[in-house]
């Protein structure tokens, strides 16, 4: 893996290939390594916490301009002081490559979010 996650692009997945073994996850979630895998590897969490709902919110908001751009589109819930994110690729009801890449691009955009003058 010459390229890093974070400068790949999501590809369309059209569904008829098997998900993510467990070990596969495993090693690209040694780049994501606050993310837990969850259901057996088949789907990606992470909850980011935040001073208020305002922050959460905003939070969310840049998410779902990146799920509009990548074209892949977490579930998403959020309240006073935090945002759960979780990542799966339905279509194949299990993880893809996709799915740590957004993972990566979500982490930078907190990782922005808590260096903000206002945050």
């Amino acid at each position: 893996m010459t390229e890093t996650l974070a400068e790949k692009t999501c590809t369309p997945c059209r569904g008829g290939i098997p998900p993510l073994t467990h070990e596969e996850a495993e090693r690209f979630r040694a780049q994501a390594s606050d993310w837990e895998l969850r259901d057996d590897a088949h789907r990606l969490e992470r909850t980011f916490r935040f001073r208020n709902f305002r922050e959460a919110g905003a939070f969310v908001q840049e998410i779902s301009e990146l799920a509009e751009a990548e074209g892949h589109h977490p579930d998403i819930s959020f309240g006073w002081g935090y945002a759960t994110v979780s990542l799966q690729t339905k279509k194949i009801k299990g993880l893809h490559e996709n799915d740590f890449i957004m993972a990566i691009k979500i982490d930078q955009i907190f990782d922005r979010s808590t260096k903000s003058p206002s945050g």
